[in-house]
């Protein structure tokens, strides 16, 4: 295991960082302890984009040494939890490498529900991911059953900060935009009302259980989490993530998951309101501005986490890492925020008194900085 300055403590909750995209992997793994929780969250790790400024080889060293990582986790935790269902975030079993320890077994698996606000990318890999654990564990019972009715609240129920914001000029595109992912969604809907449900089950030493909007008490420990959130922005056609909460004797530990940003002032409310000792936020991808991802959802973004930096208590701990440490001109694109902001804003490499890897390379001297 690495030393304790990858370890963030506050009362009686320990949070392990164990791989970020700071280190040089897409990931976001941590391990969480308390008196009466070992948690491993999100057991998974990506190589970078292609715009990443390393070698390939580099990059595939680097997901392998965040996977090796995440093994040497796996063997201390109980329960597992996997936020969404992105190779970064989770890891089918036929893809552990040789000789590491197989995640799941003897654990309890806390999922992302794959029946419902799933996108169908993510439809597919949630199956196949619980027919490998239930073939590979023995599970019990049927695996399938028949879908059921959902109900999909309306978007001014769920995000009433963010319909009622003023866009201004761009307004008009916004509702434009709005409706076509309503009408995305309504065809989702019909996917998760129509075809089989994966169900809940029990294997050898373990189960799986579906989380979204659940909480659970172990001990003194409460486990708390969200319900869906949209990974970026309204509609996002990208899916759904769930959001993690851990408290013990008055101290809190939240995981956003994907939430990028957050670009809905929602989610930032949400983050202010719990007001955490520990956050462990995922930040925005500037890698993907002019590409997928526009300026008015990136200053929205900038805003959202100034707001929630001034908004939690000055003594809680925010890592801001995954997504936006994929480009060498993140600083530059969020610049205020970081002036703004000063040191309250940490990667894991900075917090364990490092360089983040992509301020220490550049295309030309990727060798001398890459080990």
């Amino acid at each position: 295991m690495e030393k304790m300055k990858n370890v963030i403590k506050k009362g009686n909750i320990k949070v392990h960082l164990i791989c970020f995209d700071s280190l040089g992997a897409k990931s976001s793994s941590i391990f969480v302890e308390t008196p009466d929780i070992k948690l491993l969250v999100d057991p998974g790790a990506a190589a970078m984009q292609p715009t990443y400024p390393l070698p390939l080889e580099e990059k595939e060293r680097l997901k392998l040494k965040a996977l090796q990582k995440i093994s040497q986790y796996s063997e201390k935790a109980r329960i597992i939890f996997i936020s969404h269902y992105h190779n970064d975030h989770y890891t089918l079993a036929s893809k552990i490498p040789e000789g590491f320890n197989y995640f799941y077994k003897n654990k309890i698996v806390w999922l992302k529900n794959p029946n419902k606000f799933i996108n169908l990318t993510q439809w597919k890999r949630a199956r196949e991911f619980c027919e490998e654990i239930y073939n590979n564990l023995r599970g019990e019972g049927k695996l399938y059953i028949r879908p059921h009715k959902i109900k999909v609240p309306s978007l001014e129920e769920e995000l009433p900060f963010a319909t009622s914001k003023d866009y201004g000029d761009y307004q008009e595109r916004k509702k434009e935009l709005l409706e076509k992912g309503r009408k995305r969604l309504s065809k989702l809907k019909e996917l998760w009302e129509n075809k089989r449900w994966v169900r809940e089950f029990r294997f050898k030493k373990g189960r799986t259980i579906f989380v979204d909007g659940k909480q659970f008490s172990i001990g003194k420990t409460k486990i708390r989490f969200t319900f869906p959130h949209y990974h970026g922005i309204e509609y996002d056609r990208v899916g759904w993530v769930i959001g993690l909460i851990v408290e013990y004797d008055g101290k809190k530990l939240i995981y956003s998951s994907d939430i990028e940003g957050p670009q809905i002032e929602d989610y930032a409310e949400e983050v202010i309101r719990e007001n955490p000792d520990i956050l462990i936020l995922d930040g925005f991808p500037t890698y993907l501005f002019g590409k997928m991802i526009n300026r008015i959802n990136m200053e929205r973004a900038k805003n959202n986490i100034i707001r929630i930096v001034y908004g939690v208590k000055a003594h809680c701990v925010i890592i801001y890492d995954h997504h936006i440490l994929r480009e060498e001109k993140y600083k530059e694109r969020f610049k205020e925020v970081y002036e703004k902001t000063g040191k309250r804003l940490m990667t894991v490499a900075e917090y364990m008194g490092e360089q983040s890897m992509i301020d220490k390379i550049t295309k030309e001297n990727v060798t001398k900085y890459s080990t």
